[in-house]
């Protein structure tokens, strides 16, 4: 397979691979982020611009990383739009940090028994940036 360029559109599997989420996955979060509005050709493929990648790469960390909810995450975009979803990851850390404090208390309850202290989410997300780091160097090689 030809490497694309960073500007290509990407199929629905391309995109799957890249942020290792299932297609369905992708195609469930189409239904509850109106901003993903991956380009429909012929027979229903899904074309995803540069941009709808970058914006599930935003939704992907706040919800696996960060721990919001699909609620939280509409609330953020919401309130703040997609410019700061679409930040890189290494920025997401402080804009997530600060929001949290404005998280009402209903969102705060729907994540339930997996809440963390903020000593044990630092350490993790520290941990999680040594494998990303990790990652990279390893898919340089």
């Amino acid at each position: 397979m030809s490497i694309k360029s960073p500007e290509a559109f990407r199929t629905i599997s391309e995109v799957s691979k890249d942020l290792s989420l299932p297609q369905h996955v992708l195609r469930f979060w189409e239904t509850k982020f109106a901003q993903i509005k991956p380009i429909k050709r012929g027979g229903g493929r899904r074309y995803y611009r540069p941009e709808d990648i970058e914006l599930l790469k935003g939704i992907k960390y706040l919800l696996y990383n960060d721990g919001y909810t699909i609620r939280g995450v509409q609330k953020v975009i919401k309130e703040s739009g997609t410019r700061k979803i679409l930040k890189k990851e290494s920025n997401i850390n402080s804009f997530t940090d600060s929001e949290n404090n404005n998280i009402d208390r209903h969102d705060q309850h729907d994540h339930g028994s997996r809440s963390i202290s903020d000593t044990k989410r630092k350490k993790l997300l520290n941990v999680l940036n040594d494998l990303v780091s990790l990652k990279n160097k390893l898919n340089q090689e």
